[in-house]
């Protein structure tokens, strides 16, 4: 009797050890599987602040993506600020780079898909508004046919047509045609309407550039002459063709890639030299008068790999503050064997006295500037 008790006691005291032990394990894995819920949680939670906080710095040559998370696709471009937006054109280049074996030189290049269009608030979130220019598959003998070239788009608004003008190098495959072709749209976003190419009085029009004047007046910029020399063309009030008015500049000189902006009064050009896809050293050059004679300034880029403008092409130069001197440099780092991840160089161009400088930097963003 006594034996059979101290047994039951026994075996009562080491079942409550088994269950107090059983019960410490259980609630230990339940604890690490409630410490790991909520890690897995915070970690989804961070990763989806980031997300929504979109891209906070401009890191030139790196991937830069638009707001659905794709590398921004808009080469050779230009951008238009329009009722507190920015709209940012550009060659829209995907599918395999080739090398045609007709050629003598190295004119890389991809189909030709057409002109896209992205829209910002802050020139660092991108939205992707679609092809707002497409190409014309059906038609071997358009412009904008997939075996042409379709290169550096820019767009300016036209207040009193209230017609969006676009202005693009347009050129055959062998790049003998040398013409500009002009479109027009409604909206910023297109879509535009293609009128047709001519050369600009009658002269060859490659790399090129718009700029619109304080007194509404528009000119284009255009390498011409077989890039030897740069041609400045007045256009007419509706800005859809050249009033006849043009100035030949910067003869001989081979400066192709224009990007004019305008500070305290006087007119600047960033360019480079012709040595096709490969990198050169950039120039500026200031003028008193847009069509008057203009003065080269020199390299005004600084920092590492200067004398290569960083391995980048000017493409654009867009006003921050032009008051305070502040400018965004647009270069293009173009990849000549997968020209879909070329990617993009914006840098700060600020004033030093009258001398335009670009700054290089790692990773930065326009609230250094105070804006």
């Amino acid at each position: 009797m006594s034996f059979s008790i101290v047994l039951l006691f026994s075996v009562c005291k080491n079942t409550k050890i088994f269950v107090t032990f059983a019960t410490n394990t259980l609630n230990y894995y339940i604890m690490r599987k409630i410490s790991l819920f909520f890690s897995v949680l915070c970690l989804l939670m961070c990763m989806a602040c980031s997300s929504n906080r979109g891209n906070e710095f401009f890191i030139p040559k790196a991937i830069w993506p638009d707001t659905d998370g794709n590398h921004i696709n808009a080469h050779g471009g230009g951008i238009l600020y329009h009722e507190g937006t920015y709209y940012w054109y550009g060659e829209y280049k995907v599918g395999e780079t080739v090398l045609p074996e007709w050629a003598s030189w190295e004119c890389y290049r991809t189909e030709v898909t057409g002109v896209s269009c992205y829209s910002s608030k802050d020139l660092l979130n991108w939205k992707f508004e679609g092809i707002v220019l497409p190409a014309v598959p059906d038609d071997p003998t358009h412009d904008l046919h997939p075996s042409q070239v379709v290169e550096r788009p820019k767009v300016i608004y036209n207040p009193a047509t209230k017609k969006f003008v676009m202005w693009i190098h347009m050129d055959s495959a062998d790049y003998n045609k040398a013409a500009a072709g002009v479109a027009v749209a409604d909206s910023p976003t297109g879509p535009f309407v293609y009128q047709g190419s001519f050369r600009p009085n009658d002269s060859m029009s490659r790399d090129q550039t718009l700029f619109v004047d304080d007194d509404g007046t528009a000119y284009q910029f255009s390498s011409s002459e077989h890039n030897a020399t740069l041609h400045i063309n007045r256009l007419t009030p509706d800005f859809l063709k050249p009033d006849g008015t043009f100035v030949r500049r910067f003869i001989d000189q081979s400066r192709e890639a224009p990007a004019v902006f305008k500070h305290n009064g006087k007119y600047y050009m960033l360019s480079s030299g012709c040595t096709g896809w490969d990198p050169n050293q950039a120039e500026i050059a200031v003028a008193d008068s847009i069509m008057g004679e203009w003065t080269v300034l020199g390299n005004p880029c600084t920092g590492p790999d200067a004398d290569k403008t960083y391995y980048g092409q000017s493409t654009y130069v867009i006003p921050i503050n032009p008051e305070k001197g502040l400018f965004i440099a647009c270069f293009d780092r173009w990849n000549k064997t997968d020209l879909q991840d070329s990617r993009y160089i914006w840098l700060p161009l600020v004033f030093d006295g009258d001398k335009p400088q670009v700054i290089w930097k790692e990773q930065w963003n326009l609230a250094e500037f105070g804006e």
